[in-house]
Order: C-alpha cells, then sequence, then structure tokens
C-alpha cells in the first residue's frame, strides 16, 4: 500500500492500474472511495473482497460528464433538471439501465437500475478523465465500518489490499452523496447526503417520496440502505442527554455536563461544519476505546436529516 500525493504524474499512473483491473482509493469531495473498472468483472469482485462487502449490494457509477452518465443510464426530464442543478457534486442518481448493459452485473447487483454520480473533486474527476472508463467506487473502508474523510483512514482499514491510494487531503462534504431514484414517475429518496431534501424539492417543484425510515430491503436498490453501517466498533448511544460512565460524548453545541472525552462537531450548531466532521468524529472517539459513544441530540432538518440517518445506522443491532 502506498499513499501518493495526487500529482499529475501520480494521477495518471492510478489511471492506468484502473485500466489494467487493480483497484484505487481516491478523494471525491463527500468521502474517500475504492475505485474500480466497472466494465472489469474481477476488478468488482475485489472490491467486494476487499471490503467485505454483501454482494446484493450495489455500487454507484462515477463519471466525469452527465452526458457520460447518459450513455449509462436512461435519462428522464427529473434527472436532467437534477444532474443541471447538482452535478458535478454530491448527488447520485438512479435510473434505469440503458439497453446492452454496459457495465457488469456485479456493479448494479444484477438489478436493472444504475446509480450514477459526477463528483465535484478535481482529483476524482482527472482520474475519471484519464482512466476513460465508468469506475464503481463504494468508500474506501470495511463495509459497514465507518467512512474515511482522509488517506489515512483509508490506510487504517485497508493496510496493504489496496496498493494506491491518491491523498487529496481532506474532505470537504464529509458524508457520503444523497441518493435519490429519478426512474419512475415520481422521485424517492433512497438515501439523505450531501444535497438536501429541500434543495432537491426545490429544483423538481415537487416533494421526495421517501423509504420509511429502518425499512432494509433484502434487495438494496442503492448503497447505504443496510439498517447497521456507518459503525465504529464502540456501541453508539442517541439523543444522549447525559453522559453514562466511561462513554465518550459526540457533542453538538453547547456539551453535556460531567462529560470526559468530547469531540465536537460543532460548538456554535452549525449542520454544514458537524456533517464534515462527523466520521472523523467517530473514528477518534473510537480509537479511545469508550465503553460507548453518546450522542447529543442532532436537528433533523437540512443536512441534520443525513447526519442523523448515518448516526442510526451506526447505533443499529450488528
Amino acid at each position: 500500500m502506498t499513499i501518493q500525493l495526487a500529482t499529475p504524474e501520480a494521477i495518471a499512473a492510478a489511471a492506468r492500474y484502473l485500466v489494467q483491473g487493480g483497484l484505487v482509493a481516491f478523494p471525491t469531495e463527500t468521502v474517500y472511495g475504492l475505485g474500480a473498472d466497472a466494465t472489469n468483472g474481477l476488478a468488482l469482485a475485489a472490491i467486494f473482497s476487499v471490503k467485505g462487502r454483501p454482494t446484493f449490494n450495489p455500487l454507484i457509477i462515477h463519471v466525469p460528464t452527465a452526458e457520460l452518465a447518459w450513455r449509462y443510464g436512461v435519462r428522464t426530464a427529473m434527472a436532467e433538471k437534477l444532474a443541471a442543478a447538482f452535478w458535478p457534486g454530491p448527488l447520485t442518481l438512479v435510473l434505469d439501465q440503458q439497453a446492452g448493459r454496459l457495465v457488469e452485473d456485479l456493479a448494479t447487483a444484477g438489478l436493472s437500475t444504475i446509480a450514477l454520480r459526477v463528483p465535484a473533486h478535481p482529483v476524482a474527476l482527472a482520474l475519471l478523465r484519464a482512466a476513460g472508463r465508468p469506475i464503481a467506487a463504494p468508500s474506501a473502508n470495511r463495509s459497514g465500518r465507518v467512512s474515511p474523510t482522509t488517506a489515512a483512514h483509508v490506510a487504517a482499514d485497508l493496510a496493504d489490499d489496496v496498493p494506491i491510494i491518491l491523498d487529496g487531503g481532506e474532505t470537504q462534504v464529509g458524508l457520503e452523496s444523497t441518493i435519490v431514484d429519478v426512474s419512475g414517475a415520481r422521485a424517492v429518496l433512497l438515501r439523505p447526503g450531501g444535497v438536501t431534501r429541500q434543495a432537491i424539492e426545490a429544483v423538481l417543484g415537487v416533494s421526495l417520496a421517501t423509504h420509511p425510515v429502518g425499512d432494509t430491503p433484502m434487495t438494496p436498490t442503492a448503497p447505504g440502505q443496510l439498517a447497521s453501517h456507518y459503525a465504529p466498533n464502540a456501541p453508539v448511544r442517541l439523543d444522549a442527554d447525559r453522559v453514562r460512565s466511561g462513554e465518550a460524548l459526540l457533542a453538538f453545541g453547547a456539551p453535556l455536563a460531567h462529560a470526559g472525552l468530547v469531540l465536537n462537531l460543532s460548538p456554535t450548531g452549525d449542520l454544514l461544519e458537524a456533517a464534515s466532521k462527523l466520521f472523523a468524529a467517530l473514528r477518534g472517539l473510537d480509537q479511545a476505546q469508550p465503553t460507548s459513544i453518546a450522542v447529543m441530540r442532532i436537528p433533523q432538518h437540512g443536512l441534520g436529516e443525513a447526519i442523523n440517518d448515518r448516526l442510526r445506522r451506526a447505533a443499529a443491532p450488528r
């Protein structure tokens, strides 16, 4: 495993490695992704093996432009509106696949739909352009664990299983992309993320349908729908109003009294700051091996919906 500063030369070498069937970890604006050529079945199988990821859990396919996305997914009027508003950016669109199935079935878990995204990170875009292939890229960590927001997080999780880690610094958004299914007559929010529900509804002019909280299909239609996900080793206790003996505290706003180890997502109660710090804070608290991690209440509006989604899954039975 080598962490490499994401210079033009390193990006070009990483792209060649992807085309040859290798795995490359790289930064996006959301979290670090573990990339493989979506047209290469063996490369995709390596993603599932390295992550320990169930093969029924589909992957997000990354491309550098919307026009390339429409080669793989059937564009709809809603998709065009959302792509124009949020791509490049932290939004994934689920569409019907184009005829001919241009990516391997393993990337889509054999579904008739495909999840597509144009990331808003210069390193990711340069890598995608250089590779000239659709790149499947889930988060670069063991399946179900806390997502990585730095190259060091990737190295800590995946060690020698990933030969190349491109270091593009700390990610900006810190939460995975929002996933919206626009393959049908109504847009459906499958996973809240870096683009808020309110922003999407403002563009579409209609409300999003939503899977009920806690609904975990046996065959997910998108990543991030498993009940237990994004989990540190320590148990997570939500909506805490006091700190128990041996607990670490994940605070938001003014910390609770009598807390020992504390990491504050945002002392001022800023949800954007909290989202960007969430995964790194969970990792940081977990390193101290507390009996559990107590989490203060996070508002549900705006990015709070996505933060609470990740926290609920981190706290779910394992």
